[in-house]
């Protein structure tokens, strides 16, 4: 029986235990496990850092959320863009788009580029594409919707141009994070692994960093595999229990933050204290069309940013003025967040490659807890008023 997302996501690798019929797995804090014999341990597990019960169930429900074979998880996001770079060989090419999270834009240019890692940024890679394949490419990263301005990615495009080019050696990486597996499962539309800060709406309850990566193709599995367990950036059994937790109520929760926040964007829209709005769920968005293709019931996500008429000094007025929304980075947790990445989350980057992909200092990134979407929009709205005195 092939079970919906819900279900999935409530029971993959979650099973009554036999002994004692607890319905939620113990968490196993144990580093090593015992062995009848040299090498032949009682059951599949030998030592954490390998693999642990925990982190095994938590990447069986991400595998299977994602539409994927197999998955891996790591200490966080970032952990895991390093793991996948740290893939490739000496001397490869990557190209990335150029609205990309600020953390993977520093691993990128000041981390991956020591190790002979070249990469370049496009601010419409569609179009751009076939043009900056070069022979060592070995790599495209996208994010399926972009960090901060909420820019979607054509994701069976972007194959269709890499398959073009007949070459095999490519990997096309998602980063999944901003419409977690409930809204987009970019394996389906071409991607060879599928990303996430799962510390975002994958666990969803602001109270652990963790990373996934999700692919189906057995050799990248292993690839990952071993650097997974060569440099050991692993999460612990805890997080593993609480990340997995998290997934239980994935759908419901990005179902009501994806409801508040297009109405947000639509009272924002409306808005006379509102230069632009970033939302992909919008009818007006430039990228609707991809959304109702790549996204479920076009959903748009958690994740709203806009412009405030004004200057920086406006936007930091806005985010001290709001009752419900915290001014604190990350993301997708239950609670409301507001930050203003071009000081905050998007420092890192020079302001002209900054500004390129619309991130201004007057724009602010809201991330939609559930909370009533009635006080959301009350709480912006009197913000909005108070930043413009």
């Amino acid at each position: 029986m092939v079970h919906q997302f819900s279900t999935r996501a409530v029971h993959e690798g979650s099973h009554p235990d036999p002994t004692t019929g607890a319905v939620i797995p113990a968490i196993s804090l144990s580093t090593t496990f015992a062995q009848t014999y040299p090498g032949v341990p009682i059951g599949e597990y030998e030592y954490s850092r390998s693999s642990n019960p925990n982190r095994t169930n938590f990447e069986q429900v991400l595998a299977s959320l994602e539409n994927g074979k197999y998955g891996l998880a790591f200490s966080s996001g970032s952990a895991t863009t390093a793991v996948v770079l740290q893939s490739l060989p000496v001397g490869s090419h990557i190209i990335s788009i150029g609205d990309v999270y600020g953390g993977t834009h520093r691993y990128f240019t000041q981390v991956a580029n020591t190790h002979g890692v070249d990469s370049v940024f496009s601010s419409d890679i569609v179009t751009e594409l076939p043009a900056l394949i070069k022979e060592n490419t070995k790599l495209v990263w996208v994010e399926g919707v972009s960090n901060p301005t909420l820019s979607v990615t054509d994701l069976a495009k972007v194959k269709e141009i890499i398959t073009a080019t007949g070459r095999t050696d490519i990997l096309f990486v998602v980063d999944n994070t901003f419409a977690s597996p409930y809204i987009t499962n970019p394996l389906d539309h071409g991607a060879d692994i599928s990303v996430h800060s799962a510390t975002k709406f994958i666990n969803g309850h602001s109270d652990v960093v963790l990373g996934v990566a999700v692919t189906n193709s057995e050799e990248i599995y292993k690839r990952l595999t071993f650097l997974q367990n060569a440099i050991g950036a692993i999460p612990s059994p805890f997080d593993s229990w609480l990340a997995h937790r998290g997934v239980k109520t994935l759908a419901l929760r990005v179902g009501q933050a994806s409801k508040s926040a297009l109405k947000i964007a639509e009272y924002l829209e409306a808005s006379d204290f509102v230069e632009a709005v970033n939302y992909p769920g919008l009818p007006s968005s430039k990228d609707y069309e991809i959304v109702k293709r790549q996204h479920r019931d076009a959903l748009g996500g958690g994740v709203v940013s806009f412009r405030i008429k004004g200057d920086k000094e406006t936007a930091a007025k806005f985010t001290q003025s709001t009752k419900l929304f915290a001014l604190a980075e990350s993301l997708g947790g239950i609670e409301s967040l507001l930050e203003v990445p071009s000081i905050m989350t998007h420092a890192g980057i020079p302001v002209a490659a900054r500004e390129k992909s619309g991130v201004f200092d007057n724009l602010i990134r809201l991330s939609v807890g559930i909370e009533d979407t009635l006080d959301l929009i009350q709480d912006i709205a009197q913000a909005l008023e108070a930043a413009s005195k």
